[in-house]
Formats: C-alpha cells, sequence, structure tokens
C-alpha cells in the first residue's frame, strides 16, 4: 500500500500549487509535450501494474513475466530500438524518462527491464540484417527476455581478463567456462555473452548470441539476494556448447568495445532506476512527517527533519539533471558521452541510495518493517552501486579521462 500510495502521488502530475509533487522536483519540469506523454504512461502502469505488486514479487521471487509483456505493449521492451525490428525507437533521454517513472512501481522488475533493453539494443545496433530479424521482434514483445552476460567469478571489475573460452571449429565455435551473477539467467531465452575467441586482453574478446535449450548450457543455483528478489540471478555455465559461428555479433575482437557500448547506455538505465527508488522514497518521507507526531506534534514541524528533506529534494534534483545530460550525450553520440555515463552513474547512485536510506530513517522503526515500501528501495538500490560497472571503477574513468585530457 505504501508503495502504491507514493506512485500514485507521482501520477497525480504536479503543476505548482496542485497537491502531489512540489513543483521543484517534478520529473515532468523541462520536458517535451511527448515526454510527458510518455511519462505519464510509464507513471500509470507502475502505480497501476506494479506497485501494488511490488512487496509480493520481492517476497516471494516471484519474476513478473506476464506484467513485463504488458509493459512491452506500451513498447517498453525496446525502447531504443529501431521500429523496423519493433522498437519504439525512442531516445536515450526519452529512455531515462520512462525507468525513471517504472522504477516508483518496482525498482527491482524495472532494472530487469533495463538490462534486457540493453540486450535487445546491443543486437540491434551490432547484429547483421538476419540477426535482428531472427532476435529483436520477439525479444521487444518480450514473448522472448535477454540476459547481459560479461561478469565471471574470478572477472568482476577487470571484465577484460574473463577467460570463457570460444574455439571456433569450421563454422562452429565452442564454448566452454561460465559467467556469475547473470540477472535473469535461467529464466531467460536469449544470452548476449562476451568470451575469448582471441590472445589476453580486451582485443581476445568477441560477443555471441546463444538461444536456451543449446546443448552443455546449464544454470547454477538461483542465488539467495538483499534486494533485486523479482529478478531471478543465477551462473551460467557452458560445457562444450556449439554455436553457430552467425551467431556472433560483429567481428571477431570486437566483442568488448561492443559490451563497453552497451554499458555507457546501461548505466544511464540503471541510474534512471535509481532516480524513480530515490523520487518515491522523498514523497514518502514527505507524508510520513507529515502524518506522524512525536512530543505533540507532526515531525514535519521539526527544522532538523525539514532541512534533511530538503536536502534529499536537492540530490535527488541534481542527479537527475546530470542524469539527463548524460543520457543527452550518449544520444547526440558526443566525446565525453562515455565519461559523463559514468559520472552519472557514480552520481546519482550514491545520491539516490542515500536519499532512499535517510526516508528509511525518517520513518523510524517504521522504515525497518515489511510493510512500509521505504525499506524495498532501500534493498533494491543498494546494488546499483555495485552493478553496470561499481562505482570505485566509475571513479577510475572519470579520473583517467581527467588526467589524460
Amino acid at each position: 500500500a505504501m508503495a502504491w500510495r507514493a506512485a500514485r502521488l507521482l501520477r497525480r502530475g504536479s503543476p505548482a500549487g496542485r497537491r502531489g509533487i512540489a513543483a521543484c522536483i517534478d520529473p515532468s519540469v523541462g520536458l517535451t509535450e511527448e515526454q510527458k506523454e510518455f511519462q505519464k504512461v510509464a507513471l500509470d502502469f507502475a502505480a497501476k501494474e506494479m506497485a501494488p505488486h511490488m512487496a509480493e514479487w520481492d517476497e516471494k521471487e516471484i519474476f513478473p513475466v506476464e506484467t513485463m509483456r504488458k509493459a512491452a505493449q506500451l513498447g517498453f521492451g525496446g525502447i531504443y530500438v529501431k521500429p523496423d525490428v519493433g522498437g519504439s525507437g525512442l531516445s536515450r533521454l526519452d529512455t531515462s524518462i520512462i525507468f525513471e517513472a517504472l522504477s516508483t512501481g518496482c525498482t527491482s522488475t524495472t532494472a530487469y527491464i533495463s538490462i534486457h533493453n540493453m540486450c535487445v539494443w546491443m543486437i540491434d545496433t551490432f547484429g547483421n540484417e538476419e540477426q535482428r530479424r531472427r532476435f529483436c521482434p520477439s525479444l521487444c514483445s518480450m514473448e522472448k527476455f535477454a540476459s547481459y552476460c560479461l561478469t565471471e567469478p574470478g572477472s568482476g571489475s577487470d571484465a577484460a581478463s574473463l577467460l570463457t573460452s570460444a574455439q571456433r571449429t569450421g563454422d562452429t565455435y565452442v564454448l566452454n567456462g561460465s559467467k556469475a551473477f547473470i540477472s535473469g539467467g535461467g529464466d531467460t531465452d536469449v544470452y548476449v555473452v562476451m568470451c575469448r575467441t582471441g590472445g589476453p586482453g580486451p582485443k581476445g574478446i568477441s560477443c555471441l548470441v546463444l538461444e536456451k535449450g543449446t546443448p552443455g548450457l546449464s544454470f547454477g543455483k538461483k542465488e539467495r539476494k538483499v534486494g533485486w528478489n523479482s529478478q531471478p540471478t543465477r551462473a551460467v555455465i557452458f560445457e562444450d556448447c556449439a554455436v553457430p559461428v552467425g551467431n556472433r555479433l560483429g567481428a571477431e575482437g570486437q566483442g568488448f568495445s561492443i559490451a563497453m557500448k552497451g554499458l555507457n547506455g546501461g548505466r544511464i538505465n540503471i541510474a534512471s532506476c535509481s532516480l524513480g527508488a530515490a523520487h518515491a522514497c522523498v514523497l514518502l518521507a514527505q507524508e510520513h512527517l507529515t502524518v506522524r507526531k512525536q512530543f505533540g506534534e507532526p515531525l514535519a514541524n521539526n527544522q532538523y527533519l525539514q532541512f534533511g528533506l530538503a536536502e534529499m529534494a536537492t540530490r535527488l534534483v541534481a542527479a537527475r539533471l546530470m542524469v539527463r545530460n548524460a543520457a543527452r550525450a550518449l544520444q547526440e553520440g558526443r566525446e565525453d558521452a562515455a565519461v559523463l555515463c559514468s559520472m552519472a552513474k557514480l552520481f546519482a547512485t550514491d545520491e539516490c541510495f542515500a536519499i532512499c536510506n535517510q526516508a528509511l530513517q525518517m520513518h523510524g522503526g517504521y522504515g525497518y518493517l515489511k510493510d512500509y515500501a521505504v525499506q524495498q528501495f532501500v534493498r533494491d538500490v543498494r546494488v546499483h552501486q555495485i552493478l553496470e560497472g561499481t562505482n570505485e571503477v566509475m571513479r577510475m574513468i572519470v579520473a583517467r579521462n581527467l588526467l589524460q585530457g
């Protein structure tokens, strides 16, 4: 109920003077009329189809396939994929707006949808016409779901040291190795896999697309996680998997570049999911401070808590501006896009976790109860500081850019 209330407040819209969202944190400010329309569609979907089920999906670890297929009917299965293969053909900024809105209803589910979108974009962008038409339509409709396979048990931040190998024999690659922490692993249908076809380092990595049911493809146990419980996470294991050469995206040795280009967008996407969770938490904190009384008056009369709420709102707006700026840079193909994506991911995921955590603190003991949505937002956004490149790696990317510039 608490998640639904936050989503409902967001859905109302907030022109100055109306109840709901204060104008200073209104996520629709500065958007075109078209962007406001699909933002409203996403907020409506979050409030009606996601928020009422968010706690149950978390508690029972349900992968909400049918709900995601409903989202795909609205165009959210291939948001920045070209229309000729079933995508919506929207911009990176449009995508950020949509993921921020959906995340107010269930951050965990939206985060998986963002990873799925990244995979479909990689096939659409780097695949040939046959590959695009074979894979993208069923992924955009979410008839099928995709997983991104880069991380391995021994290579996380040092992704270029991955060991999963693909030995070519004629028209086939024989794939051996394993991937770790794969979102959707075991439940999804298409796996975009980074593997070593050449020598050590990034130039020896290629990208293959595998389908579930391939002989030799298996999965580890379902991981038990702090958050992100509406999406399964498993190891993906390859034992003499025969993959046609026709399933390779791009040329041999291009895989690491494909992976990193995918992650630039992925970082914007996951930062956008953090924005939605943080916005929902600001609204939940705002409401709690208004209705909860201590020492004979509402908590909202306490200046210390007022200042805390003001800081949360300020951090939220600053993070949103950074994410949207990076999204525009990526869309325009600017030279500074990759580093701006890293800066936005670093700042937004750190600040939004702090916002959610502060909202929990403002709820006092109630915030620690699973009846209150704020604790789930805290648990779901915490991992955003780790995945799609840890925030330590984001700092390395920014520093390298500054020092080499």
